[in-house]
């Protein structure tokens, strides 16, 4: 298995550079034809996100897409799917920050009752989630 950083991740998608592109296609595409499994972390999905949205100005709904169309490549293992499901479906409907959705579906995964966080758009979002 192949471990995917944000990088390769990105220029596969994007196709935007003219010498690490075709690289990351070749990577990628190769692995898939041959059958290997590639890995890609939360944190990669997070950074994948806040990249697509802040650098490429996707819209929310295209990131979704995106994001959703990776989730359910049979050939990518990606790290806590069930949470980054949730995230992205709430990421989807309620407009708020991808990661913190993250966060707060890993913390419930954990175990955890409570979630303290300064963010006051998250604790508006979240019943379980207070401010320190």
């Amino acid at each position: 298995m192949i471990g995917l950083d944000t990088n390769v991740l990105v220029r596969y998608l994007t196709e935007d550079d003219p010498e690490q592109s075709p690289r990351a296609v070749a990577l990628v595409d190769g692995a898939l034809e041959k059958g290997e499994r590639l890995f890609v972390t939360q944190v990669v999905l997070c950074e994948l996100v806040w990249v697509l949205d802040s650098v490429y100005r996707y819209p929310r709904q295209e990131i979704v897409s995106v994001v959703r169309d990776l989730l359910r490549t049979r050939q990518l293992v990606i790290e806590d799917l069930d949470s980054a499901r949730a995230a992205l479906d709430r990421y989807a409907d309620q407009g708020g920050d991808f990661a913190d959705f993250l966060i707060v579906e890993r913390c419930r995964a954990a175990g955890c009752g409570l979630i303290a966080s300064f963010d006051g758009d998250l604790r508006e979002a979240e019943e379980d989630v207070f401010r320190p």
